[in-house]
């Protein structure tokens, strides 16, 4: 009887918690809807301009063609469809963090908000970083190696696809400083552990690039090299960090020190009359 009450409490006290739930995902999934609808009109117009890149790269007599009937249709929609989702990361963020804050404790609230929101600006940064410095410097060497009599004409579907896969491969390749700040905030690793695993991170960034990448040099290095970079960013924020916990630390300690002296002078004084 008793566990069938134990089991009818834990049911009762989990209730709110999938209310909760619910409330947030219905509010983001109308969010995401929301910003569909105003955008759906202007679908061919951000298709376009999502293939600029490439357009202002491809020879006179070349173009972008559409294999699948329902194609012009269908690809704009689902391109609407996953910028309203990009767009809505940071409304996204939000509600995950008020669903978890409140099981947080005081420090982990101080330290989950600002790794929301710097994980949401280095995404942007990294698609940003794709669409403005990778896609020419890309489209401009793969048009430039045709060979002479081939006409480079790309069907709307495959490039998404490609686009796609490139800004989310870039975005989360600037997440790199935020991986490893975490790992010394958390305590999993030191700086000097970083610092000696550099040679590794190197051939890993560059193994990154093979597999998120189309299989050419260029792509796979202007990828690889971004993600270097930030790791040795990462790397010196965590300098700075760490040598801010250690003054914090000294002070905490000089302070614990300065009151256990009072009371042994205190205690030795009482002693003494």
């Amino acid at each position: 009887m008793s566990d069938k009450t134990e089991s009818q409490n834990s049911y009762q006290s989990l209730v709110p918690h999938f209310q909760e739930l619910k409330m947030r995902l219905s509010r983001s999934l109308i969010f995401v809807l929301i910003i569909f609808i105003i955008l759906f009109p202007f679908s061919n117009d951000i298709y376009n301009q999502l293939a600029d890149p490439l357009m202002r790269n491809l020879p006179e007599n070349s173009s972008m063609i559409a294999i699948d009937v329902a194609s012009p249709f269908f690809i704009p929609f689902k391109l609407v469809m996953i910028i309203s989702i990009f767009i809505s990361i940071p409304f996204l963020l939000y509600h995950l963090w008020m669903f978890i804050a409140p099981g947080l404790y005081k420090k982990e609230k101080k330290l989950v908000l600002p790794i929301l929101i710097s994980s949401s600006i280095l995404f942007y940064l990294g698609a940003a970083f794709a669409y403005f410095v990778v896609f020419p410097l890309l489209f401009s060497f793969f048009i430039s190696i045709a060979p002479d009599g081939i006409s480079v004409m790309t069907d709307i579907s495959r490039y998404l696809d490609f686009v796609i896969t490139l800004f989310f491969a870039f975005g989360f390749a600037f997440e790199v400083p935020i991986i490893t700040i975490l790992l010394i905030v958390t305590n999993v690793s030191t700086v000097q552990s970083l610092k000696r695993k550099r040679p590794y991170v190197i051939v890993g960034a560059f193994i990154v690039g093979m597999l998120l990448t189309p299989p050419d040099v260029v792509s796979q290095t202007l990828l690889a090299v971004p993600i270097w970079i930030l790791y040795e960013l990462g790397i010196l924020f965590s300098v700075i960090i760490s040598k801010n916990r250690k003054m914090s630390d000294d002070v905490l300690h000089d302070q614990i020190d300065n009151v256990n002296n009072a009371n042994t002078k205190s205690k030795s004084g009482v002693d003494n009359d």
